[in-house]
């Protein structure tokens, strides 16, 4: 049996802070275009009091999406040890591609798989990479492909990527700017045979609705009025998404962790997308009701999104990478333990893996 081990991760967390103290000299307007009355440094604060968003990080003038993965996969290939010339496959999660400062024009050509594998400098041409587009599931989509792959027999080793620069499609008229950052996180995935190793993904869930649902992230003009309606930002219906992350997620982990064949009792850390700290909790206890317990173990769910903001694709793999390498002291991770990864975007869609270290 064929079980696929995560050996190597990485991040890179940008080094430009924008605190919630940043948005108060906005002026904010509504989806109709009509001023918000409510002065900035109130909204700010709601806000805040809501998301749990602090500080977010934006990359730096000269940093593209493609940088930041290309940096990210070399703290992965280095903390795996691993030959960069042996990775099957390249694949990057992201929802932008490359955006230059000052410009919201997308640039996919070439694609963002191929420019890692260029900055990475492998020459081996039997290392294909490609980029999904999944919404802020997208590195754990990768992940899952990756473990399809190998059980297929098609790869050994993949790098999977999630990366984001969500700066450059803002529009600082709309609250909900306010909630979106940069970063990028990245693993090395390995096939692994059954005899050699009890860890890696026990179980892996996806699901999609595209109804009325489909158009709860898009990109829309700027709610300022005078605005170019040729030019178009990330837009979020955030009560239609968090009423769909309360129905849909916890049942969508329930099915992944029953299929795992592991009780929640098991689990030691829940890693799950850094959307809204309201939200991520409402998720859990939500989970946790689904299996009769009243109450949440403490600790179970390591959050980033207070100082890191909500960076799509890469707040799962950069929070796992945090977690893994020590630097959250109240959050350790030791040899069997069973983790939940789980993510809801646009789409909509949703995923999960239950993991064992």
């Amino acid at each position: 049996m064929i079980r696929t081990v995560i050996t190597g991760t990485g991040s890179f967390i940008p080094p430009d802070v924008k605190t919630n103290r940043d948005f108060t000299g906005h002026n904010f307007y509504a989806e109709d275009s009509k001023p918000i009355e409510t002065a900035p440094e109130l909204v700010a604060e709601k806000f805040r009091q809501i998301t749990g968003i602090e500080e977010r990080r934006y990359a730096p003038s000269g940093m593209d999406s493609s940088d930041m993965a290309t940096i990210a996969a070399h703290e992965a290939i280095k903390n795996a040890n691993c030959d960069p010339e042996t990775i099957d496959q390249i694949i990057v999660a992201h929802n932008f591609g490359n955006v230059i400062k000052h410009t919201i024009q997308t640039d996919v050509l070439p694609a963002l798989a191929s420019r890692v594998k260029h900055g990475l400098g492998i020459k081996n041409s039997f290392c294909i990479p490609y980029d999904i587009l999944f919404g802020c599931p997208g590195w754990i989509q990768g992940v899952i492909q990756a473990d399809a792959f190998f059980k297929a027999g098609i790869a050994k080793k993949a790098l999977v990527i999630g990366t984001e620069t969500l700066s450059r499609v803002l529009d600082f008229y709309d609250r909900d700017s306010m909630i979106f950052s940069d970063g990028a996180g990245a693993c090395i995935v390995e096939a692994r045979s059954g005899e050699e190793t009890k860890s890696g993904i026990l179980s892996t869930s996806v699901q999609s609705h595209c109804g009325e649902e489909v158009g709860y992230l898009n990109l829309g003009k700027s709610y300022y009025p005078d605005s170019d309606p040729r030019v178009r930002y990330i837009k979020m219906k955030g009560r239609k998404v968090y009423e769909y992350a309360m129905k849909y997620v916890p049942q969508a982990m329930k099915v992944c962790l029953d299929q795992s064949g592991v009780d929640i009792t098991q689990v030691k850390k829940v890693f799950i997308h850094q959307a809204n700290e309201k939200m991520d909790e409402g998720i859990i206890k939500a989970l946790y009701k689904l299996y009769g317990a009243r109450e949440v173990p403490e600790h179970i769910m390591p959050m980033s999104i207070h100082k890191l903001g909500n960076s799509s694709v890469a707040t799962v793999p950069t929070l796992f990478d945090l977690v893994r390498k020590g630097t959250m002291p109240e959050h350790k991770l030791n040899e069997g333990d069973v983790v939940l990864f789980a993510s809801v975007g646009a789409g909509m869609n949703i995923n999960a893996i239950v993991y064992r270290m």
